[in-house]
């Protein structure tokens, strides 16, 4: 299954200078969780998510008016393509504990978005054992508690990379 069968198909973005009210706005109007953020070409540079948002009125404790998104944007973000395969979308959540990932065309802009929703309410229509499985499994990586994982796994630098041990 590809994403393009079963990904929404429109990616409404903003620009990291726009301000997280901006962005909780644009949220709550396109009844979405996470929006793609933009550069002036309208190529993917990052990624909001709602959660981003509260915790960043949370921890600063001043009006979203006041915050750039920039300021709470994804350092990474990770995207697909629509022609990726379903399980390629799902590998790539289940690597970097995501639920949601921006689909971009051929000049990395973005087109739409996949989430672990878009999956599930494929995989039950579907209603076929070994989809359910790899469904689960997705759920479970991605539910994981990140300082669980970074111990699990080891020390890892700030662009996520697995630091290599030095003992000897």
């Amino acid at each position: 299954m590809y994403i393009n069968t079963i990904m929404s198909s429109s990616a409404v973005t903003c620009h990291a200078e726009d301000s997280l009210e901006t962005a909780a706005r644009l949220m709550w109007e396109h009844d979405c969780g996470a929006i793609p953020i933009v550069d002036n070409d309208g190529a993917l540079v990052s990624i909001i998510t709602d959660r981003d948002v509260c915790m960043a009125a949370y921890i600063n404790g001043r009006p979203l008016r006041e915050l750039s998104v920039s300021s709470s944007m994804a350092k990474q973000v990770y995207r697909c393509q629509a022609d990726d395969s379903m399980e390629t979308a799902e590998q790539l959540m289940r690597a970097n504990q995501v639920r949601r990932l921006p689909v971009v065309d051929s000049y990395n802009r973005p087109i739409g978005m996949i989430s672990l929703g878009d999956i599930a309410r494929y995989v039950a229509s579907t209603n076929k054992l070994p989809g359910m499985e790899a469904l689960a499994r997705t759920i479970a990586s991605v539910s994981q508690n990140r300082a669980h994982t970074a111990a699990a796994s080891g020390p890892s630098s700030e662009s996520g990379e697995r630091v290599a041990s030095l003992a000897g």
